[in-house]
């Protein structure tokens, strides 16, 4: 776990599931004073999966302004920036800039139709 004060306690709410269409994604931002945590949650085949908001390979968000975290076909994260590609379940880039290189787990938890930070 890093030291980011903005990054939500293990516990707090994220969001009800149903917020989150399924397959899709959804965004989230938070602020501490000067610090900012961006983070994204993914529904894909009855799964739920916690990204940090940022590309292993440049830094910068992975949605670009149209605020879209996954491809056309709902199959993959995108990075808008450089079109890297992400698998879903465990956000191991399998195409772009970033080879071999990983998203950052947000750790996440469902209980009872909410997503909470774990």
């Amino acid at each position: 776990m890093d030291d980011n004060p903005a990054r939500p306690a293990p516990g707090q709410a994220i969001c009800a599931l149903a917020e989150i269409p399924e397959p899709g994604a959804a965004g989230f931002r938070y602020r501490e004073g000067e610090a900012m945590f961006a983070g994204f949650v993914v529904r894909k085949d009855g799964g739920v999966f916690g990204y940090v908001d940022s590309c292993p390979h440049a830094g910068w968000p992975l949605a670009g302004f149209n605020g879209r975290f996954l491809t056309r076909e709902n199959d993959l994260i995108l990075c808008a920036g450089h079109a890297a590609l992400f698998r879903i379940a465990d956000g191991a880039c399998v195409a772009g800039p970033c080879g071999g290189k990983f998203l950052t787990v947000w750790p996440i938890r469902v209980e009872d139709g909410q997503v909470f930070a774990a």
